[in-house]
């Protein structure tokens, strides 16, 4: 078996008047991430993770920030093609992990429904994504509640 591996990251700042999507699941918070896209940094750094496991480039080629067609586009249909762009050369995905980043809000009850709607438009098992979330101990962007990171690992088998 053929296996390849991939990372990805993503930050986008909060602001007002913005929905807070991760993961495909909007959350109830004052603020939201800033974006051409929902910015949905977390569903972001999987998709580079895909992508770059496969030495593909990362999201901005495929979805640029300049094209008006994914202006406030949802970013779980981004994943959908670069899940295609996966299949189509014959590879799938073993396992993902990944970790976001943020002081607030407490994103652990979420994150049951975050991988079940990852896992729902990937078609696999939620047992194969992990979410894990933490705080940047009031540090930094992050830390002052500017932005939200996330990082991402995917494999994928051939």
């Amino acid at each position: 078996m053929a296996i390849r591996i991939g990372n990805g990251y993503d930050l986008h700042c909060l602001v007002e008047g913005r929905d807070l999507i991760l993961g495909g699941i909007k959350i109830d918070h004052s603020k939201g991430l800033l974006g051409h896209s929902d910015a949905d940094v977390l569903t972001h750094a999987i998709m580079d993770a895909m992508l770059g496991a496969l030495s593909l480039g990362d999201i901005g080629h495929y979805f640029p920030p300049t094209d008006p067609q994914w202006k406030g586009a949802d970013s779980l249909k981004l994943l959908e093609q670069v899940h295609q762009l996966i299949l189509d050369r014959g590879w799938r995905i073993g396992n993902l992990d990944s970790v976001v980043i943020a002081e607030r809000p407490k994103l652990k009850p979420h994150i049951p429904a975050m991988r079940d709607r990852l896992a729902e438009v990937l078609n696999i098992d939620p047992d194969l994504i992990g979410i894990k979330a933490t705080t940047n101990e009031k540090q930094d962007a992050v830390g002052r509640e500017d932005a939200i990171i996330a990082y991402a690992v995917v494999l994928l088998e051939k």
